[in-house]
């Protein structure tokens, strides 16, 4: 059984790291990189940093001023964030989002670890290799525009994206621009009408009980739900029920967590840590 370390105290050395976004009261990361610090001994700290919409240009342009060593960008200020910080990974060009920021000693670097995050995922616990394989993602907002990325770099044949409004997914078309995945647009109602070998939720749908309609799978289809609350979704359930694999979004999580700490500290990520942390935390707000 893997236990949480308890919180080191804090003193005038310690490196201080948080999470720019609002609400950021239900964020998972203060207890998942705290765990993480604490395991590996670390003098460093996360904290939450509630910025209200309109002022995340400032909140990140700041965060040198007040001595932070980074900081995770969550909604609604990643887009913010890309215009303020030095430099730009080319993820975080494609993408137009930050999600991770490493003050250096002479400036700030804006990364997405989301898209690294994912592959990491879909690799090491899901086992699946995307190249040459077909790939449905449900929604074109800023996590299925990066799990698309991820999936185009490492060589899926194809992405069909399901969108309500097919306007939508010109930011999605964007960031493949270049690369050699064939992409498709469809709608809801068309949406299970082809196979895939990858079927991905990046929407909100499923949270409050929504079924989405999922293409025919088998025992040779991996299903991801990106939502982590509840454990278990609708999408989850009936994939299983039809005999596919079927994942939460705990991993996501918890491999772009993994990645924002590397990039911070140096450090492998103690993953088997910061997933207790994370599933602990759940479970209190259960």
């Amino acid at each position: 059984m893997t236990t949480v370390p308890a919180p080191s105290r804090i003193h005038g050395g310690t490196r201080t790291v948080g999470i720019i976004g609002w609400p950021v009261s239900h964020s998972l990361s203060p207890a998942i990189h705290n765990a993480a610090f604490a395991a590996l001994d670390l003098d460093w700290t996360y904290v939450p940093l509630p910025v209200a919409p309109g002022d995340g240009r400032g909140a990140v342009a700041g965060l040198r001023t007040l001595g932070f060593a980074g900081a995770n960008v969550t909604m609604p200020h990643k887009t913010d964030a890309a215009e303020v910080v030095d430099a730009l990974t080319d993820d975080v060009r494609r993408l137009r989002a930050v999600n991770t920021i490493v003050v250096g000693e002479g400036l700030t670097t804006g990364h997405n670890t989301d898209t690294p995050g994912f592959d990491r995922f879909l690799r090491r616990d899901a086992g699946f290799d995307p190249a040459g394989r077909s790939a449905l993602i449900f929604g074109a907002g800023g996590a299925a525009r990066a799990c698309a990325l991820a999936l185009a770099r490492a060589a899926a044949s194809r992405i069909t994206v399901v969108a309500r409004d097919p306007a939508s997914t010109a930011d999605l078309r964007q960031a493949l621009d270049g690369l050699s995945t064939e992409l498709m647009i469809t709608g809801f109602d068309d949406a299970a009408a082809d196979p895939a070998d990858l079927v991905v939720n990046a929407t909100p749908l499923g949270a409050d009980g929504e079924q989405l309609p999922l293409p025919p799978v088998d025992g040779s289809t991996l299903v991801v739900d990106l939502l982590y609350h509840p454990a278990v979704t609708p999408m989850q359930t009936t994939a299983r029920e039809r005999g596919a694999t079927a994942f939460g979004g705990l991993g996501l999580l918890l491999h772009q967590a993994a990645l924002s700490f590397e990039l911070w500290t140096g450090h492998p990520a103690p993953l088997e840590v910061m997933s207790a942390a994370a599933v602990a935390s759940i479970a209190e707000r259960s």
